[in-house]
């Protein structure tokens, strides 16, 4: 079977792999959609440290179930649309003791530790396979992505009370919007892109930051009152992000960190202390995170279409990377389609 391989740096390639079998406790799955993540990209240009290469890329993946492996349980049925959870969990760290097996200490993310989801058929055990058929077929590779930003919105507590400020308005930023606008909170994003901007705004952020156009401090506080925000998600990954999250809250706020910066950063730390600021990491999704997040895509209908910026067949797998790479400011999903 066919399968997209990032190579190189710089370089991806069609290649034939084995064909995929479902073996004790796995269902195999077709591969309909494959949504390219951060991760993806950062992969291609080199710049993700937990990859070796070649690598098949793919986590967000929506596909139909065509065999079931012996020791499947009831509940899953050759036909069904569904998507993956794309983590492990070892079940014996400490993160997995506390039930907190989305932050896994081994985790093997599909596409990233291990091969992914851009191949024509997928084997994964039963537990991480979920299914749904109350969505559009597309919209299943939407779910992991949005749920790494209800995630965040999870760790940071969002309330119907709290005014909300969203770093970063890709894929991840729009599924905290999303994930906070459903708790009822008032959000703001602040990104660079005027496309994303209006995106946000449609999408129901209250307000918007473009930092181009006056400095974003005087625009936090004129939306504030001074004050700040009560909860800062920060879902950019750069070291200038990475420090408006602390600046940007209020005193007795919430700061939850989804983006991975790749340099250090360095921090002003007496405003931990003066404003007794709750600081939390947020790493991957849970179930219950993906259930709320297919919750919003029925809510949303065809509205979610405006998350797709561009869709490409599988066989022209090749020149999505390198399409997203040269039109970063303007896409916000790259979607692969095979029918």
């Amino acid at each position: 079977m066919k399968a997209l391989v990032i190579e190189e740096l710089n370089r991806t390639r069609m290649v034939d792999v084995p064909e995929a079998q479902a073996g004790e406790g796995e269902v195999l799955l077709a591969i309909r959609h494959v949504g390219l993540c951060g991760s993806d990209l950062n992969t291609y240009k080199g710049l993700n440290p937990l990859v070796q290469l070649p690598r098949i890329p793919g986590h967000e993946i929506g596909g139909e179930i065509v065999a079931l492996g012996a020791g499947v349980p009831a509940g899953f049925v050759v036909g069904q649309r569904a998507t993956v959870m794309p983590y492990t969990n070892c079940g014996q760290c400490s993160s997995c003791r506390k039930g907190r097996v989305n932050a896994c200490r081994y985790n093997r993310t599909l596409g990233v530790q291990q091969d992914g989801g851009l191949k024509e058929c997928i084997a994964v055990p039963y537990q991480k396979v979920i299914p749904v058929e109350t969505l559009a077929p597309r919209h299943l590779a939407l779910i992991e992505p949005l749920s790494v930003g209800f995630h965040a919105v999870e760790r940071g507590r969002v309330q119907a009370t709290d005014k909300v400020l969203v770093l970063g308005c890709g894929m991840i930023g729009v599924g905290a919007l999303l994930g906070a606008r459903r708790r009822g909170a008032k959000v703001t994003v602040l990104d660079v892109s005027a496309d994303k901007l209006k995106l946000a705004r449609d999408l129901g952020a209250a307000a918007v930051i473009d930092p181009t156009r006056d400095t974003a401090a005087d625009q936090v506080k004129a939306l504030t009152d001074n004050d700040g925000f009560d909860v800062v998600i920060e879902a950019v990954g750069v070291p200038e992000t990475f420090t408006q999250a602390i600046d940007f809250a209020c005193f007795a706020g919430r700061v939850v960190y989804i983006g991975y910066c790749k340099q250090p950063v360095a921090y002003q730390t007496q405003m931990f202390n003066l404003k007794e600021l709750d600081i939390h990491g947020s790493r991957n999704a849970t179930i219950d995170d993906f259930s709320a997040v297919i919750g919003c895509l029925e809510d949303m209908g065809e509205t979610a279409d405006r998350l797709i910026t561009r869709t490409v067949p599988f066989a022209e797998a090749e020149s999505a990377l390198p399409f997203w790479d040269a039109n970063r400011a303007t896409s916000l999903k790259i979607m692969i389609e095979r029918t």
